[in-house]
């Protein structure tokens, strides 16, 4: 088994592909619309083939705000491959502005790992 895709809300659809596609070598698929419910997505590829699914509507937030609230995704994690790959991605991100919340550090899991935040405040660890 693996993890095929995972999806994302996102308000602004273009920045948050460029974002992924700028940083973490990701490929895109052309972009689906669906105009009966107004939603289009894009599924960015890793190499190994798992997938990133940004989704948007024009009511997102209203759209969101009607589901059920429960707990959920927390982040999602991204290997680099290794700890120096951690460190210059990290400070790049840093560099153009973006959050780290938390710094490069060895947890006690034994991941090597970094914490940022995309556009959109969504948190992904930079790993080993």
């Amino acid at each position: 088994m693996k993890i095929e895709h995972l999806a994302i809300w996102v308000s602004d659809l273009e920045k948050m592909k460029s974002f992924y596609l700028k940083y973490f070598d990701l490929t895109s698929n052309e972009k689906y619309f669906n105009p009966k419910k107004n939603f289009s997505s894009y599924f960015l590829s890793f190499d190994s083939g798992t997938r990133i699914e940004l989704m948007h509507r024009p009511d997102v937030s209203e759209f969101i705000q009607s589901r059920e609230t429960k707990l959920g995704l927390t982040h999602f994690a991204i290997s680099l491959g290794d700890s120096t790959e951690v460190d210059k991605l990290t400070e790049r991100l840093r560099t153009d502005g973006y959050s780290v919340i938390g710094e490069p550090r060895t947890t006690g899991d034994g991941y090597y790992e970094s914490v940022i935040q995309d556009p959109e405040g969504n948190a992904i660890e930079l790993t080993d």
